[in-house]
């Protein structure tokens, strides 16, 4: 169901621009936007911000043959003839032993953690970094890059949901367009704070963000992740 709320309306438009809406969503957002010219709107606007995201992904060209192989693959090999009744029954016990096997891997182990992300936006809401947390780490690639002064640092903090103080993760070297953090005292979470701020050399001296915050955002689960 679309959001008639601004804010959700307007999170929902962002999700199916970055692409991490599942099926069934993005289909009932592409129906809606053909008589709602406000969800229109807010999509083209989303577009118009990511657009730097394109260039994060050179094209590739595919292997050779691969079409080729896709299409003796859809094809599939001739029909090899009935086997003997005992084939079938050894193969059988077989694949109920396997079956057997699979379910109780699948009952010991643990469900996946799901993909987080956001997008750190500046005090004007324009997208600067765009966050994936997955396994653990963190990935960020730079969607409009902006120079730092050269006496001052980036420096990036996260902040658990209950937190009282948040915890640096490290500083951000000003050429670097894409970095992976991997903290170690916590980990990623939904509703974790990610926010970048302007230190002196070295860092924040007292452990706590002592300059302004350039970016921010929120970690939430991908949608169809």
């Amino acid at each position: 169901m679309i959001p008639t709320d601004p804010d959700g309306r307007d999170a929902l438009a962002a999700e199916y621009v970055l692409g991490t809406l599942d099926a069934r969503a993005a289909a009932e957002v592409r129906r809606a936007m053909e008589t709602d010219a406000a969800l229109r709107d807010a999509v083209q606007g989303w577009e118009m911000r990511l657009a730097p995201l394109t260039v994060l992904a050179p094209p590739e060209a595919p292997p050779p043959g691969l079409w080729d192989r896709i299409a003796t693959a859809l094809d599939g090999p001739p029909r090899a003839a009935a086997a003997a009744p005992r084939f079938w029954r050894i193969w059988a016990l077989g694949a109920s032993v396997a079956a057997a096997g699979l379910a109780a891997l699948l009952v010991v182990r643990p469900a996946p953690e799901p993909r987080l992300m956001t997008v750190l936006l500046t005090q004007r809401d324009q997208p600067a970094w765009l966050v994936e947390a997955e396994g653990g780490a963190l990935r960020l690639a730079a969607l409009n890059p902006q120079p730092v002064p050269s006496d001052r640092v980036m420096q990036l903090w996260a902040l658990p949901q209950g937190a009282t103080a948040p915890t640096s993760l490290g500083l951000i070297p000003a050429r670097d367009a894409r970095l992976t953090v991997t903290p170690a005292s916590i980990r990623p979470e939904p509703g974790m704070l990610i926010e970048i701020t302007l230190e002196p050399p070295g860092g924040s001296p007292t452990g706590r963000p002592t300059g302004p915050i350039l970016f921010i955002g929120r970690l939430a689960p991908a949608r169809g992740a």
